[in-house]
């Protein structure tokens, strides 16, 4: 039972915060610009009556209620509506919002492969060379912007080599520079704090406890430290991935990738409102929900949640 209410106050505040942050969008995209401009931006003479005609033919004579109303109610019917520009939404988001996910999930899981074996390296022999090299070299993966180490990637990998493509999605190869952009500056970041989580869990008295009792260092390292530091390190893979969905919008922009973030800066860019509102608030509903599986982790490995 605690878990029961415990789960649905999580899914209340998930709840919530999707409904405020959709509220907010929805405001905020309609302080960039009137699309009606931009449709009647090649005309020599653009009159009042013009302007209106185009606003009762996109729905936009509505109050703001309205029109939040009707896209609440569709979006949760699953109908997008239509473009301004581009037809109908759900095709749009449905390419951009699988090849968002895809190169998320392929980043994170080439950094965490990187990152994890390197910070309890670095963890279990402080002070080493290996430690202080991995320390460097991290520093150093943090003063790159993720534009510049895409731009470097590309021109040696792609220009100088030739082994992959530039840009572009035609094919699984083109999936790899950005991945790999990403992955890198993700793993900047992961190997300090999964060598700061490891040091904290293998200093505490359990630990010694199990040495004493003469279990082998992987058993105490692996199924015991790390276990225990995993808490930390979902805490903050659960806040990195909202970061790297905002971080993904320049790597999707240098590799051309046709994913969510160049979807809505296109959009921004033509004051497609119906575009931008729900490209923007289906990413805020992916973060929540990945900050909910979040707190759904911490029940499952943390038994001090589960009786409180």
């Amino acid at each position: 039972m605690p878990i029961v209410s415990y789960l649905a106050k999580r899914s209340i505040q998930a709840l919530f915060v999707i409904i405020v942050v959709s509220l907010l969008v929805a405001f905020a995209i309609r302080m960039t610009g009137d699309p009606a401009m931009t449709l009647l931006s090649q005309s020599a003479a653009v009159s009042q009556e013009d302007i209106q005609n185009i606003h009762n033919a996109l729905g936009l004579n509505k109050s703001f209620w309205a029109q939040y109303t009707d896209f609440m109610v569709g979006l949760l019917s699953g109908d997008m509506g239509n473009s301004f520009f581009r037809g109908a939404i759900a095709p749009l988001i449905q390419q951009a919002l699988s090849s968002t996910v895809l190169l998320a999930f392929l980043s994170l899981g080439i950094s965490l492969l990187i990152s994890i074996p390197l910070g309890i390296y670095a963890a279990c022999r402080p002070g080493s060379f290996g430690d202080q090299l991995i320390r460097v070299l991290t520093l150093t993966g943090l003063s790159f912007p993720n534009f510049w180490l895409g731009i470097m990637l590309m021109l040696f990998f792609a220009v100088y080599l030739g082994w992959l493509p530039p840009s572009g999605f035609d094919s699984w190869l083109g999936l790899i520079l950005p991945a790999v952009t990403m992955g890198l500056i993700l793993t900047a970041s992961n190997v300090r704090l999964v060598r700061t989580a490891m040091l904290e869990t293998l200093a505490k008295q359990h630990i010694m406890v199990a040495r004493a009792k003469g279990l082998s260092e992987w058993s105490v390292v692996y199924k015991h430290a790390l276990r225990n530091s995993s808490i930390t390190i979902i805490t903050y893979l659960g806040l990195q991935f909202g970061a790297l969905l905002g971080g993904m919008v320049v790597v999707e922009m240098v590799f051309n990738w046709p994913g969510m973030g160049t979807l809505a800066i296109e959009a921004i860019a033509q004051r497609d409102y119906p575009v931008l509102q729900t490209s923007i608030t289906l990413l805020a509903i992916m973060i929540v929900l990945v900050n909910l599986l979040v707190d759904i982790a911490y029940v499952l490995l943390d038994p001090r949640i589960r009786l409180g």
